[in-house]
């Protein structure tokens, strides 16, 4: 699929700081990419760049064929959604949304339609004399957001836009906002450092640090199969055992864990053997068995441990299990049904299939 957006070996320095290292990406239409990272891994730098309100230090930005790289933010033909929502505190809601019309000297009567199209496409129909100061949280948000599509962007940034919202109010706008994109088929380039976030909205995500994108992959990949340590432990939450490869066999690896413990895992491309590696194993893929329990051959990293704590999280049971005086284990299980509760103080028997470990560097 040809590419709307591309980005070609960009760099941006302040001074001598490196903010973004020669990043590449393709940005396809009607995709809703998010930039994922921690704060300071250059994902606002180059959300910036594709605005126009920072000019690389080298490389180039392509819109299709257009190079934009030095082009002026409004020339660009890009909308954008900012964190603190830059509402104009002096104008109402109809002269926030109007103000880039007018400054595209787009006719009276053109403007009146369109501010009346955005307000009911964000379900604010009959706001237009109302101030930004009058407005609560999520409605200053979905305000931006019409501001921002008025103009009928090719493409649209948001810049932590949810930030400011309460949990229950981000959950259901980070919905409104994907459920508009579809309906809209408007390309969206989404900045978070929010993982669920990421998750929940974006068709790939590309995760950042250091100024270089680390992974660019579906929301399903990242988590299942993320490409190296960071990435298993930023996105999610994930058990780590270190060690080294002792052994392997057919299409499995042994890692001889620094805890005495062999641990298999699937093997995969460029393994070699006492390479030093950690085995990366997500809380909800283990399982915590009576020490009676009966089990599976494909169960076959099996360890006995004790149940040190309970914590109840509402759809889940969360269990910290004592396998070794320096090693516990966090497994995730979701409560009700027929599932057994177990107790502060059990013997439990803790185990996960190969393909639920990951040996990572």
């Amino acid at each position: 699929m040809t590419a709307q957006l591309s980005l070609i070996d960009v760099t941006k320095m302040f001074g001598d700081v490196t903010a973004v290292n020669t990043v590449s990406l393709d940005v396809r239409q009607g995709e809703f990419l998010t930039l994922l990272g921690p704060s300071g891994s250059g994902k606002t730098t180059t959300l910036n760049m594709i605005a126009g309100f920072e000019i690389p230090s080298s490389g180039q930005i392509l819109l299709k064929d257009r190079d934009i790289t030095t082009v002026a933010p409004n020339n660009r033909g890009i909308g954008m959604v900012f964190q603190n929502y830059a509402l104009f505190p002096h104008m109402t809601v109809f002269d926030n949304i109007a103000f880039p019309l007018r400054m595209r000297k787009i006719r009276r009567r053109e403007i009146v339609e369109r501010t009346r199209q955005v307000l009911e496409l964000v379900e604010l129909p009959g706001f237009e004399k109302r101030y930004p100061k009058q407005l609560s949280g999520g409605q200053q948000q979905r305000i931006a957001l019409a501001r921002a599509l008025v103009f009928r962007p090719e493409i649209l940034l948001m810049d932590e836009p949810l930030g400011a919202l309460d949990k229950k109010l981000r959950d259901h706008m980070k919905l409104e906002i994907k459920h508009l994109q579809e309906s809209l088929n408007i390309t969206v380039i989404y900045v978070t450092h929010d993982q669920e976030e990421a998750l929940t909205m974006s068709d790939r995500i590309a995760i950042m640090n250091g100024g270089r994108i680390i992974q660019l992959d579906g929301p399903t990949e990242l988590y299942e199969t993320p490409a190296n340590l960071f990435v298993a432990d930023f996105i999610g939450e994930s058990n780590f055992l270190e060690g080294r490869i002792a052994g392997m066999k057919e299409d499995r690896v042994c890692i001889e864990t620094k805890y005495g413990l062999d641990v298999w895992v699937d093997s995969r491309p460029g393994m070699q053997d006492a390479e030093e590696v950690t085995v990366a194993v997500r809380p909800e893929k283990i399982q915590a068995f009576p020490e009676e329990a009966e089990f599976q051959e494909e169960m076959i990293n099996r360890f006995s441990g004790r149940i040190e704590e309970v914590i109840y999280v509402g759809e889940a049971n969360v269990y910290r299990v004592s396998l070794l005086p320096d090693l516990v284990l966090k497994i995730k299980v979701q409560s009700g049904g027929a599932v057994r509760r177990h107790r502060k103080g059990d013997r439990v028997i803790v185990g996960w299939k190969v393909s639920h470990g990951l040996a990572l560097k």
